[in-house]
Order: structure tokens, then C-alpha cells, then sequence
């Protein structure tokens, strides 16, 4: 399948039949969804669970004619996943269940690190556990904005779109996540630096 096909030339494909356009669309975006899902729901199997359930209410709300295309489909999919894990901790919450915050799940670990010597690998653990409790500890609008831009890697245009807000609210929140951090840092003497 040609790259530059449009996502919304992928849809009317798809709704008139070629399934093979679907399973396209969603090769296209898996990366970017997945990731947005996994940094909320540290449990592999349950965030995939997320993921197949995103993309079956993208095929139904489709074939069903409920979406428009106004050239933000990565968006709306976005927005899917989104209630989707609101509605997960709302149900985890009424059932009182335990929270998965015991399950260490490494949203920072690369690949480049891989080679690094022991001593390279304990600090850097450590400057990863500092900027989780960091981010944790903003406020719920600036932690979301930092986790959609920085590990989902979403534009400011997504993010507000996501969010439901303008794009200077979501510039504003970012600022302000930014300066809490650097607030955090300060008064907690936190060095983010292997030296």
C-alpha cells in the first residue's frame, strides 16, 4: 500500500469494503497509540487489551458512520484511547481494587542505554525513578500534556486536540509543568545528569 495514501482515502477504502485498509490505518498508528496507552497502563497485557479495543470501536464508530473526516483521524483515535483508560481507572476505583502503581514498568528505558557500564546504569535507574515521582506529583492537566509530548510524541495541536482545549491552554500547561519540575528539582537538589 502507497505511503501517501490519506488516512481519510484509507477509511472510504475500507468502508467500501477493502478490509486490508483498515489493518493499514492501524500499522500506520500502532506506535503512536500503543505508546500513549502503555504510559498510563503499566501492565503489557492489560494496556494491550486497551489497544485492541481502541481500534475495534475505531472499526465500529467507522462502519457505522460516525466519523467525519476533518483531517484529524490520529486524533479522534487518540480521544477513543483516552476515555477508554478513564473509563479502566474509574472501574478499577469502583471495584477497590490495588492500583498498578507497585508494577515497575520503565516508560524511560532505551535502547542506547543498553551497552552503558553498571555504575552508568544504577544512576540513571535513579535519575528515570526521579522524573517519574516528579511528573507524578504535577498537577493532572500539566502530567498529561508532558506524557503526550514527551513519550507519545504528540504535536500541541493532537494534545489540544485530545484534551478538548486550545492550543495556547495546552503551550500553558506545558510552561507550567515545566517550571514545577524545575521548582522540584531546585528545592529537592535533584541532578539529572550522570556527572
Amino acid at each position: 500500500m502507497n505511503k501517501n495514501v490519506s488516512d481519510y482515502e484509507l477509511i472510504t477504502r475500507f468502508v467500501k469494503g477493502e478490509q486490508s485498509c483498515f489493518e493499514h490505518l492501524i500499522h500506520r498508528h500502532k506506535n503512536k497509540v500503543f505508546a500513549y496507552i502503555n504510559l498510563y497502563i503499566r501492565d503489557q497485557a492489560l494496556a494491550e487489551d486497551i489497544f485492541q479495543d481502541t481500534f475495534l470501536k475505531v472499526m465500529q464508530s467507522v462502519k457505522s458512520g460516525k466519523y467525519s473526516d476533518n483531517g484529524k483521524f490520529i486524533s479522534w483515535v487518540m480521544r477513543i484511547a483516552h476515555n477508554l483508560i478513564i473509563d479502566h481507572f474509574r472501574r478499577v476505583k469502583q471495584m477497590n481494587t490495588v492500583s498498578n502503581d507497585n508494577y515497575e514498568s520503565d516508560i524511560f528505558n532505551s535502547k542506547r542505554f543498553a551497552e552503558a557500564n553498571v555504575e552508568d546504569n544504577m544512576i540513571r535507574r535513579q535519575i528515570q525513578k526521579d522524573i517519574r515521582k516528579m511528573i507524578s506529583r504535577l498537577p493532572d492537566d500539566q502530567r498529561e500534556v508532558v506524557i503526550l509530548r514527551h513519550y507519545a510524541g504528540l504535536s500541541f495541536k493532537e494534545i489540544a486536540d485530545i484534551t478538548d482545549v486550545s492550543i495556547n491552554t495546552a503551550l500553558g500547561r506545558m510552561r507550567y509543568a515545566l517550571i514545577n519540575l524545575r521548582r522540584t528539582m531546585e528545592e529537592k537538589k535533584i541532578s539529572l545528569t550522570l556527572n
